[in-house]
């Protein structure tokens, strides 16, 4: 996994997610039961033994009621405008995986752009996600199956992905590289989050 400037911002999103489950008065069993996670599993995510995958942190960014960046960035006044340097980037560190904002978790559009660095082997998760608005796929780098409904696009570099995502998707780096995709989540319903569900960890 490549190396990123020293400005970057590293988040832990064990501490944030106990934070926000904390901030809410929830305890973990009943964030358990709302998210779907078993109380042992949301244990381990709390303590660091384990990283959650991009569909399971939509799962607990949904029983939160909050963004999935709300595990990445803490709450902060959105701006009309938003420039962020390549170095200081927030970075969160998923199994195999770094996520990249791109100013989408600060932004006060419905409108979320991100990078994903996929080591090989590495995915979206076990269980496929949906949500609302659209998504937008480029590859970068690498080869990629994006996987929507039933039908697979094998990308590479150069290749793009536009689709309705309240369709069920899903995505795995079958290459033997890093590869890297940019996704950029648009036009979803107000109070949804659907950067959430890409953010989990398998």
């Amino acid at each position: 996994m490549e190396q990123y400037g020293h400005e970057a911002l590293s988040v832990d999103v064990a501490s944030r997610l106990t934070e926000l489950r904390e901030e809410r008065s929830m305890s973990m069993r009943t964030l358990a039961q709302k998210s779907g996670l078993s109380a042992n599993a949301l244990s381990m995510i709390e303590r660091g033994k384990t990283s959650p995958s991009v569909s399971t942190l939509y799962k607990l960014a949904e029983a939160l009621d909050v963004p999935i960046t709300a595990f990445f960035v803490p709450s902060a006044e959105r701006k009309r405008i938003v420039f962020i340097k390549s170095d200081e980037r927030t970075r969160v560190a998923l199994p195999r995986a770094i996520w990249e904002g791109l100013g989408g978790e600060l932004f006060v559009g419905r409108v979320e752009p991100f990078i994903m660095t996929l080591e090989s082997g590495a995915g979206s998760g076990e269980r496929s996600m949906a949500h609302t608005g659209h998504e937008f796929v480029l590859c970068l780098r690498g080869h990629i199956e994006y996987q929507v409904e039933n039908q697979s696009y094998a990308m590479e570099s150069g290749d793009s992905l536009l689709f309705s995502a309240h369709l069920e998707h899903r995505w795995r780096n079958l290459g033997n590289t890093v590869a890297n995709i940019l996704i950029v989540l648009s036009n979803f319903s107000e109070g949804d989050r659907p950067r959430d569900v890409h953010l989990e960890k398998e």
